[in-house]
């Protein structure tokens, strides 16, 4: 508890911790860091009076502007200017200070700015304080928030669905007590990890791992826990009982939790660095979640014994109930085999083509579900002020061939004003200020202009940064990175599928209706975010962090109905058989471990930011889609069709098999006298 209490201190949000490690941006910023005075602020304050702005209005404006030179060390010795828009209900006046050691002195200057200056307006007069400064100071005011918010609504949630599902006063308490565990076990682990490696840890990776921990630790649980339910039905000894069920779900479990966590530990080839520090902190988290529910809840289950269950405790030689809802999936199956697969393949395949629907690329302005003080305000500097933009481009370069930077920056179209701000460590900072709106096409074309003009003046090394930039290289960083880690994290599923179901056609299968339900899941979006939610983008890593999550994730109910359909096709029972004992045996437990992990993935979507929202929907979607269509129809429809082929090219694939069972059959014939004598044993 010591360390995992300390993780917050060391999570870090500027924007060079989620930018491309090798991106111009990102060595912009670190070059500005570097150099005397540090990182820049830069902040505009906006005034705005519907009827027109007053001669007072401008007073108190030129006065808050003399405050900020009196007050704070500025790039030059000059005030800074105060610039009235032409239909005369605007002012702003923009400001760069320097001199502030880090990060958290950032973040207090915004503060005092708006405290001092911005509190109490005139009547009928808007104050705000945008600008790079006022929305990074938002964006951190919103970040403190996740953690604790998150940690405690999906606390909620898993609380809530483990009562439901063991409808017991006690037993719920067990799961959840581990996965707290879990969780402070993981934050304490990466703590070391950032202490050792330097790792870099956000409040994005921070709270998926945090959703994760509940989310696959509880599958886990549940998992464990019905297994060794259905065990206490076999033997007296609660310890035998428990021995057999982790032997028997353990592997599972392990290739659950391995598929997660090598996809996760894909993103580490993703040169994103908001991208690739989640993967070893997700990785962390599942890891630490299998660890805590193959020892510790196992030992609390058998020292707790039967009673745990009270008052529905499974007594030694009952039989559980019969027929239920998923006895009844599976005689359908077996009756409509190539209906329902072609079925649910189209209704797949439709879902998806919403994907081409979905919005572009997600502005800055437009990044919170509620628009903070600091993005109102730039929205009102883009309507006053259309002649102009009002966040700068900041171009680095060389002292010796600075002046050369300026004038070729100055001679680029689409560039309204360009100054050399500050000097210093052997480099010139140039202020430069875009005639289009932040983040617009225009705006795009002279920053690429000026990209290509500056690079070809010889020995200026000129970098073009600023967070218009920031989100030019983080599209292009997003494009490269899916085409990279989204291979990568296929290849590593279907290894792990493969050495656990000792078949190529099984893992193809199931690899191959994760990715559809993903792509199902994106359709679905497609048709939300935009026409209901009103969010007009989607966060670059969408694509990239779902596909991990999605097939990672969702490929872990195939898993547990796979590895449940091996193990009774390896005691005796054919393959059609075995696949629709299968689904009838975990039916129940894998529906309330995948309606656990949608609704702690759902929980994201409780967060005020549009990516988290964006993030947890999809997800949530594409586990329900996995859960209730692609584990219970297709597979296991796609597997009576197949077979004993499915297990090919394993020896399973060799024995002889009789004709289709009879669907309507009780599950588990043929197998259940063997297990009976081993439990006796």
């Amino acid at each position: 508890m010591p360390f995992g209490g300390k993780l917050g201190d060391v999570s870090r949000d500027r924007a060079v911790d989620y930018l491309p490690g090798s991106a111009d941006s990102t060595q912009v910023s670190q070059i500005a860091e570097e150099m005397p005075g540090g990182d820049t602020l830069n902040g505009i304050l906006v005034y705005q009076r519907d009827d027109g702005v007053t001669a007072a209005d401008r007073e108190l404006a030129a006065e808050h502007a003399g405050d900020i030179a009196g007050g704070y060390e500025l790039a030059d010795d000059r005030a800074p200017e105060v610039v009235p828009s032409e239909d005369g209900t605007t002012l702003m006046v923009p400001f760069t200070i320097v001199g502030l050691p880090d990060e958290d002195a950032h973040l207090e200057t915004v503060e005092e700015i708006r405290e001092q200056l911005v509190a109490d307006p005139p009547d009928g007069l808007s104050v705000e304080l945008g600008g790079p400064a006022g929305i990074q100071a938002d964006s951190e005011a919103v970040y403190e928030e996740v953690d604790g918010t998150l940690m405690y609504a999906t606390a909620g949630i898993v609380t809530i669905l483990l009562i439901l599902t063991y409808r017991s006063p006690f037993l719920w308490l067990l799961p959840l007590i581990c996965v707290g565990v879990a969780s402070m076990s993981a934050m304490a682990v990466v703590y070391g990890l950032v202490q050792t490696f330097d790792l870099t840890v956000n409040s994005m990776s921070s709270g998926v791992m945090t959703v994760l921990i509940f989310g696959a630790g509880t599958d886990y649980a549940l998992l464990l826990v019905a297994r060794y339910r259905e065990e206490l039905r076999r033997t007296t000894d609660p310890q035998e009982a428990m021995l057999t069920a982790v032997r028997n779900c353990g592997p599972a479990i392990l290739a659950s939790s391995g598929t997660v966590a090598a996809g996760l530990i894909c993103l580490l080839a993703a040169d994103l660095n908001s991208s690739a520090g989640l993967g070893p902190v997700g990785a962390v988290g599942v890891v630490c979640a299998l660890a805590v529910m193959t020892t510790l809840l196992p030992a609390l289950m058998v020292l707790a014994g039967r009673r745990v269950f009270w008052p529905l405790v499974p007594a030694y030689g009952s039989e559980p109930k019969r027929r239920g809802f998923f006895d009844r999936m599976g005689s359908s199956v077996g009756r409509r085999p190539v209906a329902i697969l072609a079925g649910g393949v189209l209704l797949l395949g439709a879902l998806a083509l919403g994907a081409f629907n979905l919005p572009g690329n997600l502005k800055q302005e437009d990044a919170f579900t509620d628009k903070p003080e600091s993005i109102t305000a730039m929205e009102k500097v883009t309507d006053a002020f259309p002649e102009q933009g009002a966040q700068a481009i900041v171009v680095v370069a060389n002292d010796a061939q600075a002046d050369a930077a300026l004038a070729a920056a100055q001679g680029v179209e689409g560039v309204a004003s360009a100054e050399i701000a500050r000097s210093g460590n052997g480099y010139s900072e140039i202020t430069v200020y875009a005639s289009d709106p932040p983040q617009s096409s225009g705006e795009d074309r002279t920053i690429a202009g000026l990209r290509s003009e500056l690079g070809a003046i010889d020995g200026a090394d000129a970098l073009v940064g600023g967070p218009s930039a920031e989100a030019m290289d983080l599209a292009d960083a997003n494009s490269s990175d899916r085409k990279l880690v989204i291979p990568l994290t296929l290849a590593a599923v279907l290894i792990i599928l493969i050495a656990l179901l000792r078949s190529l056609v099984a893992p193809l299968v199931l690899t191959v209706a994760v990715v559809a339900s993903w792509g199902a899941a994106m359709g679905i979006g497609g048709l939300i975010f935009e026409p209901v939610m009103g969010y007009p983008g989607i966060g670059g890593e969408l694509a990239l962090l779902t596909f991990v999550f999605g097939v990672a994730l969702g490929v872990d109910y195939g898993i547990f109905l796979l590895h449940r359909m091996r193990e009774e096709a390896t005691n005796g029972a054919d393959t059609r058989t075995a696949a629709l004992t299968a689904l009838r045996r975990t039916g129940g437990v894998i529906a309330s471990a995948g309606l656990v992990l949608a609704a702690t993935f759902a929980a994201l979507a409780t967060m005020p930011m549009v990516m988290m929202f964006e993030l947890g929907f999809v997800v949530a979607v594409g586990v329900l889609l996995d859960t209730f269509l692609v584990r219970t129809y297709l597979v296991t429809s796609a597997s009576w069709l197949l077979g004993k082929k499915v297990w090919w090219p394993g020896p399973l694939s060799k024995r002889e098999e009789g004709p289709p069972p009879d669907p309507d059959a009780e599950p588990g014939a043929g197998q259940e006298p063997e297990r009976a004598g081993a439990a006796a044993h």
